[in-house]
């Protein structure tokens, strides 16, 4: 009896201690990212201050979220003050990204995309409110069960035309054999939902607009778009069609296990096919700011650009926790100072981007990087921007606090489990459990746990082995952890079922 005694007391002492050694380890975790989170700048503090701090800020970002490379500029009263790069290009070769490094800015291109159909629409070529169908040559638009002239221009340009999303996987390596733009669009361009009923964030319809572009101008798209568009912005490090000749060679893409992804090409590229530096979308930005300048006044008038930065439609279904409307190939968000900012990211394989623009008071910011883990990346960085500038704060900084609950949920799943685990390891130190895979004791409970185990050991091999998860690339670093914690979770229930409490009997 007295050794059953102090094997008990034992056992309750390294129940008590192991508790909190857990708790101590997740409150220090909790601290430490508290503490990490806690670092910002001040309203309204000099450019060299806030670069300076950035200078500092970014690399240990990026170590943080495992970015290899970025490149960022900065937009002041309408005009770039400011830009650099940090990092690789290419991790292998050690070779280091720069302000001249050309990226796939990805969905960016929509943005870009919209200025050329609006130069149609100035030029007379097209109305907004026209059909697209009579602008697309012999191509048809595939049999659907809507009205076809009810996917106008304007809803086209505002993802409320009813297109689906489009292939996002859908690749190739450059010189390959691809299909064309119509031969691709014959196959995607199957109108789901009737036109102009909700927004509907669709590549599709973007790539509908590149074929029309190119059967009203009777020009290639890109040729277009570089002599309409990029050149006269100054954007003279900008491509819709791929060159081997890019000099410096565009930058590897990283995927969401950090993994190298070379560069590829689309069969369409309005919707998300266009090369560019940091510096170049920064003059880009710029242009769309026009009462600080007439830079975008020599390709679209200020009453045309203000009109892509009109809220045509609410934006739905996650969209929505980030911006307020979408415009003409820009999304829109009411800040919390009283004005409006305009934006657009990009999300391609191995890369996100993003733009962030204050029309009224000339402020901007452009983040490329060549990672797929940027989403938090993003939020830290503008939402220092957003207060430097004064703005308060930006809907992507939603992303920081649904970071912090979902390191508070890890944090409780780790304690919980960590604790049943430990209870089941006294249970069986102090022979109140006994190892009994197909005892009879509380076997309907037992079998539950144990399908429990195995239903989260399942889900945590099918998450870690995905190419793709949003939840990994909006959580790079947490989401680690919730699968570490529901491993533990899964252990625990697992010893749980095969080591039932014993019976008096026993």
């Amino acid at each position: 009896m007295r050794a059953t005694h102090g094997v008990e007391i034992n056992g309750s002492r390294l129940l008590r201690s192991g508790a909190l050694i857990a708790l101590a380890c997740v409150a220090l975790v909790i601290l430490g990212v508290s503490l990490w989170e806690t670092q910002g700048v001040q309203v309204g503090v000099p450019l060299d201050q806030f670069t300076g701090y950035l200078n500092e800020r970014l690399p240990e970002l990026m170590d943080h979220f495992g970015i290899p490379g970025t490149a960022i500029a900065i937009v002041r009263n309408g005009e770039p003050v400011w830009s650099e790069a940090y990092g690789f290009a290419d991790v292998n070769d050690v070779r280091p990204i720069t302000t001249s490094t050309p990226c796939r800015v990805e969905s960016i291109s929509k943005s870009v995309t919209a200025w050329g159909v609006m130069r149609l629409v100035e030029q007379g070529k097209i109305r907004l409110d026209d059909p697209v169908e009579p602008h697309l040559g012999d191509w048809t638009l595939p049999e659907s069960g809507f009205p076809s002239e009810q996917v106008t221009i304007r809803r086209l340009l505002s993802h409320t035309a009813g297109m689906p999303l489009g292939d996002i996987f859908e690749r190739y390596s450059p010189g390959e054999d691809i299909p064309t733009l119509s031969e691709s669009l014959a196959e995607k361009a199957v109108v789901e939902r009737e036109p102009g009923s909700t927004f509907s964030y669709s590549n599709t319809g973007f790539d509908l607009l590149e074929l029309m572009v190119e059967e009203v101008t009777g020009r290639d798209f890109a040729e277009y778009m570089r002599d309409e568009i990029l050149l006269p912005l100054g954007m003279d490090h900008s491509h819709f069609a791929w060159s081997g000749s890019f000099d410096p060679p565009v930058a590897n893409g990283h995927d969401q296990k950090g993994q190298p992804v070379p560069v590829y090409v689309y069969p369409a590229t309005a919707s998300g096919g266009l090369f560019s530096t940091v510096d170049d979308i920064a003059r880009f930005v710029a242009a769309g700011m026009t009462r600080f300048g007439d830079t975008g006044r020599a390709v679209l008038s200020p009453e045309t650009i203000a009109k892509l930065y009109v809220p045509v439609v609410d934006t739905a279904s996650f969209y929505r926790i980030v911006f307020d409307a979408y415009g003409y190939g820009h999304f829109i968000e009411n800040l919390s100072n009283g004005y409006r900012s305009v934006a657009h990211g990009g999300q391609g394989y191995g890369w996100m981007t993003h733009f962030h623009a204050v029309p009224e008071t000339g402020d901007g910011i452009v983040i490329l990087t060549n990672s797929q883990r940027s989403w938090p990346f993003f939020a830290y960085v503008l939402s220092d921007w957003a207060r430097w500038i004064g703005a308060g704060s930006v809907g992507m900084g939603k992303i920081i606090i649904a970071r912090r609950v979902l390191l508070a949920l890890v944090s409780l799943i780790a304690i919980i489990s960590l604790w049943r685990l430990l209870c089941v390891v006294h249970g069986l130190a102090s022979r109140r459990r006994r190892f009994a895979p197909l005892g009879r004791d509380s076997r309907a409970s037992r079998l539950v746990q144990g399908a429990l185990s195995i239903v989260l050991c399942l889900g945590v091999l099918w998450c870690v082995s995905r190419d793709y998860l949003l939840l990994t690339s909006i959580f790079p670093v947490v989401s680690g952890w919730l699968w570490l914690a529901l491993s533990v979770c899964a252990l625990a229930l697992l010893l749980s079922s095969l080591a039932p409490e014993a019976t008096p009997d026993h």
